[in-house]
């Protein structure tokens, strides 16, 4: 792909320790920031090619799509979600009431 090997490392740990911190909902909009930079760039480098839907080969850049859209809402509507972030915050937030 033209990526250097040690980049596998970043990736997976991005990608296990931030799905972690998102379901927890532990600094939800930094790591959704960073899955946003991740999906743009596995949609330029390596889907990008392939196109929307594929090649009958390998699969289109659509769920890379999708999972950009979430975490781009996730970026602008994270504080406003109940998270653990809120409650060691201890924000008092009238949205769920």
């Amino acid at each position: 792909m033209g990526l250097p090997g040690f980049m596998a490392y970043g990736v997976a740990l991005l990608e296990i320790v931030g799905g972690v911190a998102l379901i927890v909902g532990l600094a939800t909009r930094f790591i959704s920031a960073l899955f946003v930079l991740l999906m743009i760039g596995a949609t330029l480098k390596v889907k990008l090619a392939v196109g929307l839907l594929g090649n009958g080969q390998m699969a289109g850049y659509e769920l890379d799509l999708a999972f950009l859209a979430m975490a781009v809402y996730l970026v602008i509507n994270g504080s406003k979600l109940l998270s653990v972030s809120q409650l060691i915050l201890q924000k008092d937030s009238n949205e769920f009431k």
